[in-house]
């Protein structure tokens, strides 16, 4: 985020790809970090894990401390290496390839009526390939299992009425089963709901 040089920071749920915190700043402060995250886990619960880039406010030992008291483990980016979490950077390429997107934010305060805009269409509308074409906040609250079952009795009526057009009978994706940063291939196998 250019013109004064802004520090973002952006909470995402790995799982469900729905932003649940973010918040910018004209510098970057342990204390704001942590002001982030107790909003989130206040409001969503504690995650396992908090996947986060080696930046001098996501290494503090204040952060360090106020995720370890919540029994949150703490995991980090290899040093120099921007693009170390898949998933955060996808969200970015999807803010910044909005047509909408400015490109240079000229004040601290236009940064953060953009995301007032941006978050909660991207957690409500995009429809994200990653997740079988769910919105993130479907996802995050199970919604998409209804859905899903819509999608599924649709194409298998389809496929009934022709079977010419297919090879096989086919399967409806659904999200991952699991979903984290390094997991075994046997872990992330899309599953229809259970």
């Amino acid at each position: 985020m250019a013109g004064k040089d802004l520090q973002g920071l952006l909470g995402l749920d790995i799982y469900s790809r729905q932003m649940v915190a973010w918040r910018v700043e004209e510098r970057e402060a342990d204390h704001l970090a942590v002001e982030m995250f107790k909003t989130a886990m206040d409001r969503h619960g504690a995650p396992e894990v908090v996947h986060a880039d080696s930046g001098p406010a996501m290494r503090s030992n204040l952060l360090r401390d106020a995720l370890t008291t919540r029994g949150v483990a703490l995991s980090h980016n290899r040093p120099y290496v921007s693009n170390d979490n898949p998933f955060s950077e996808s969200g970015f390429r999807t803010m910044k390839y909005r047509p909408s997107y400015p490109r240079v934010f000229k004040e601290v305060e236009a940064a953060r009526a953009y995301l007032d805009d941006y978050v909660p269409w991207y957690n409500t509308q995009h429809k994200h390939s990653g997740i079988a074409l769910f919105s993130p906040s479907q996802v995050h609250d199970g919604s998409w299992k209804e859905l899903w079952k819509t999608r599924d009795h649709a194409l298998q009526r389809y496929y009934d009425r022709n079977p010419e057009r297919f090879r096989q009978r086919p399967t409806t994706p659904a999200p991952a089963s699991h979903a984290g940063i390094n997991l075994p291939a046997t872990k992330t196998a899309n599953q229809p709901p259970q």
